[in-house]
């Protein structure tokens, strides 16, 4: 089963919790075709810029290819989302804590 951004959120929302959207959306780019090993590493290269937030989820807004004077490249954004219970987001210290339990409690 394939579920956007949206349908997401309502199965969240249908459990009792709150799937929250955060505005601010991260870009990196890369030279080259889209290539799933170069999408892998522009992920990563996201992820590691929005791990000091601590949020628990990330939603891929696209990834477009272009071309500059004949040069391929692509751009890969994302908007951080977070998962919680209560509907007010969670300070940073909190979202940390909850991460650290959640590690704690599987081992």
């Amino acid at each position: 089963m394939k579920l956007d951004g949206l349908a997401l959120d309502r199965k969240i929302h249908a459990a009792g919790w709150n799937f929250l959207f955060i505005a601010p959306e991260v870009k990196v780019m890369f030279f080259g075709a889209i290539g799933a090993k170069k999408v892998q590493n522009a992920l990563i290269r996201i992820l590691a810029k929005v791990k000091r937030q601590s949020f628990n989820s990330l939603e891929v807004a696209g990834i477009v290819a272009k071309h500059f004077f004949g040069v391929p490249y692509a751009i890969v954004s994302a908007h951080s989302r977070h998962i919680q219970q209560g509907r007010r987001l969670e300070d940073v210290n909190a979202r940390r804590a909850s991460q650290f339990a959640n590690k704690w409690a599987a081992g």
